[in-house]
């Protein structure tokens, strides 16, 4: 099983920039998108569909924004849009689909980076998140839980963490709240599988920085403990450039 999360920074953006071959080539199970940034009904489904995916979509109200989606080639039992939250479903910020022997929730959170009022919703986004998950482990406790936290967790996570202790995306609070969420019973899939350093899934478009590799780990493959044992490999695909983020792979036994 091949399941890739992948902030694709818009949806037609990105098969302008042959998102539909790279798809092909990767032979993915399942494909977790952020910021499709599109509504539903602009979204050219018959291009997944020839690739033998059933697609699910939670496009934000606001037209252009956020919005998440999973295309999957195992059909599951079940589905669910949205986490039940008015002011996040608004904003597209959940899907999640159950299948027999785990479930798999794909996640956008928000940002903070452009002010204090989003950084204080940020704030209440993982507060009620925390919520929403460790109520939903009690019923299914085998979760997959990827996306882009928007989160640096620890040093070893961004380029220069000295120069952003202040930043959104590594603030203290912000760090704090993904080791406890980590501590409920979860596994980084990727720390998991590999503690060196220099390893990104973001690069701002400024300064040259993706070639320079100055980077930002944000997207994650978040696992109950109790999957951690079925881990073959969790990589970061650096060399798929259809965003300013580049997509991880979690393969499984």
């Amino acid at each position: 099983m091949k399941i890739i999360t992948y902030n694709i920074n818009g949806i037609r953006s990105a098969l302008s920039k042959g998102l539909d071959e790279w798809i092909k080539a990767t032979n993915a199970d399942i494909i977790c998108f952020q910021e499709i940034k599109c509504c539903e009904d602009k979204i050219d489904q018959k291009v997944f569909e020839s690739l033998g995916y059933h697609c699910y979509w939670h496009p934000a109200t606001k037209k252009g924004y956020s919005g998440v989606g999973i295309i999957s080639r195992v059909l599951p039992l079940s589905s669910c849009i949205g986490c039940g939250i008015e002011k996040y479903d608004f904003e597209g910020r959940v899907i999640r689909l159950d299948y027999e022997t785990f479930s798999i929730i794909n996640v956008y959170m928000p940002s903070g980076s452009s002010g204090e009022v989003r950084q204080d919703f940020k704030f209440e986004w993982l507060e009620d998140f925390y919520t929403y998950i460790k109520d939903l482990r009690v019923l299914l406790p085998n979760l997959i839980i990827c996306g882009d936290f928007n989160i640096c967790h620890e040093p070893i996570d961004i380029h220069n963490s000295k120069a952003n202790v202040n930043s959104s995306g590594f603030l203290p609070e912000e760090r704090a709240w993904l080791s406890k969420f980590l501590a409920m019973g979860f596994v980084d899939a990727f720390r998991s599988c590999n503690k060196e350093p220099h390893h990104y899934t973001w690069w701002s478009y400024r300064a040259n920085a993706r070639v320079k590799n100055l980077g930002w780990r944000i997207d994650y493959l978040v696992m109950s403990q109790s999957l951690e044992g079925k881990i073959k490999r969790c990589s970061i695909l650096k060399e798929a450039k259809h965003s300013d983020h580049c997509p991880v792979l979690l393969e499984l036994s």
